[in-house]
């Protein structure tokens, strides 16, 4: 069995180097003062001031939603018109691309709008249903 406790040979080397001398920083640095008859350098400028101030990393989100299946193929659709028009887009740009000429559309013509999209049972589709094995 070992005598010697974990904290014993922990504390070991802290007692080396707490015996060791102390160096003192400053007696090793000659010593430089600046003289009175000079004026002190121009004080840097606040950091916003010297560089555009950087646009804040916007938080990502993940969504899940039901869409029909027409309308899956209208977003392939515009994928493909954006490729062929030399600005390849993800699912995801085209749908931000909507938002913002929705967002951008005034009250009267945004109702009507959504008046023309019909409504979805919301919820995730009901698939096969698969027997359990009770």
């Amino acid at each position: 069995m070992n005598t010697k406790s974990a904290t014993s040979t922990r504390l070991t080397p802290r007692r080396a180097r707490a015996s060791a001398p102390k160096r003192n920083p400053a007696a090793a640095k000659p010593s430089t003062r600046v003289e009175a008859s000079e004026p002190p350098p121009p004080a840097a400028p606040p950091p916003e001031a010297q560089a555009p101030q950087k646009s804040k990393k916007i938080k990502l989100v993940r969504d899940g939603f039901t869409i029909p299946k027409n309308e899956v193929q209208r977003l392939q659709d515009l994928k493909l018109r954006a490729a062929r028009l030399g600005q390849p887009a993800k699912k995801s740009e085209i749908i931000r691309a909507g938002l913002a000429v929705l967002a951008g559309m005034d009250d009267a013509t945004l109702i009507r709008e959504l008046a023309a999209i019909p409504s979805l049972k919301t919820g995730r589709p009901k698939g096969p249903q698969i027997p359990s094995g009770d």
